[in-house]
């Protein structure tokens, strides 16, 4: 199930504290490993909201959302989880059996109301997730602008 070639992409952390947004990268490997991405952003103390983003081989993304009493998660793309062990990571977490291989259906797993409270209600993160022809980095500036923080984001993604 493996992606044996190296994953290419970018993880950022988010973080919203006291009303101003900063972005940062996570270490690279946060996107082949889930729990690394769990662990890099549970040590980011803050009183306000943190997430990861995670943007994979140009396929998929991924939104990480630690909390006192778990994780969220929505993965853009739940066949995604038959080639990258990221995104089986996220539907195990999930409790969702993995699709049939050859079901052609990109549909999204998770929590779509996963940034509701930071002015991304569910139905509009399910239409940018429906975007198919976007590429996830794409998918993930659209993310950022109606939440408020695309222009941290787009100058991070500058310097990756």
């Amino acid at each position: 199930m493996a992606v044996k070639e190296p994953i290419t992409g970018f993880a950022v952390a988010v973080v919203r504290e006291d009303g101003r947004w900063r972005c940062s990268p996570l270490d690279t490997a946060a996107l082949a490993e889930l729990d690394a991405a769990i662990t890099e952003l549970r040590k980011m103390r803050s009183t306000g909201a943190v997430f990861g983003l995670l943007a994979v081989d140009d396929e998929f993304f991924v939104i990480v959302r630690p909390s006192p009493t778990g994780v969220s998660l929505l993965l853009s793309d739940a066949a995604a989880a038959l080639d990258y062990d990221i995104a089986a990571d996220v539907l195990d977490l999930l409790r969702v059996e993995p699709p049939d291989e050859d079901d052609e259906t990109v549909w999204p797993e998770g929590d779509l109301e996963i940034l509701a409270d930071l002015g991304m209600p569910g139905v509009e993160l399910e239409v940018i997730v429906n975007e198919v022809d976007l590429y996830p980095d794409e998918q993930l500036q659209m993310i950022a602008q109606r939440c408020g923080f695309g222009d941290h984001f787009g100058k991070l993604l500058d310097e990756l």
